[in-house]
């Protein structure tokens, strides 16, 4: 083999690397794309869930007892204090189909769970 036919077999295995990279590269940004709107639909199904929970039927307090807050616990319910009869406060977490509660969700719950809970009036 001469050396014009060993540099046209590299110059061809480059191009070939060079395409096949990019092809996979493509493919690789398709399939993330593809990913995030996925996920990205998760997670506003579970907010929109999350709004609307206390209005389904199997809800286990009154509508009218939560107060939405959104970020970290989704409500505290008031159980019974719309009917002027007040049981317990309850802090909910709403999730939907395998989502799992994340660290901050977690410490919260040791927290109630342990009674580290207070009350203040701060007067302004």
């Amino acid at each position: 083999m001469d050396i014009r036919a060993v540099v046209v077999w590299i110059a061809l295995g480059l191009i070939g690397s060079y395409l096949l990279a990019k092809i996979f590269n493509r493919v690789d940004i398709i399939w993330h794309r593809k990913d995030a709107v996925k996920k990205a639909k998760s997670v506003v199904l579970g907010q929109a869930t999350e709004n609307v929970a206390p209005l389904m039927v199997n809800f286990p307090y009154h509508y009218k007892d939560c107060v939405f807050l959104w970020k970290w616990v989704d409500y505290i319910v008031f159980d019974g204090l719309y009917e002027w009869e007040l049981r317990e406060i309850s802090l909910v977490e709403i999730k939907t189909g395998s989502s799992r509660m994340n660290r901050n969700e977690k410490m919260i719950q040791t927290a109630v769970k342990e009674w580290r809970i207070t009350h203040e009036v701060i007067r302004i």
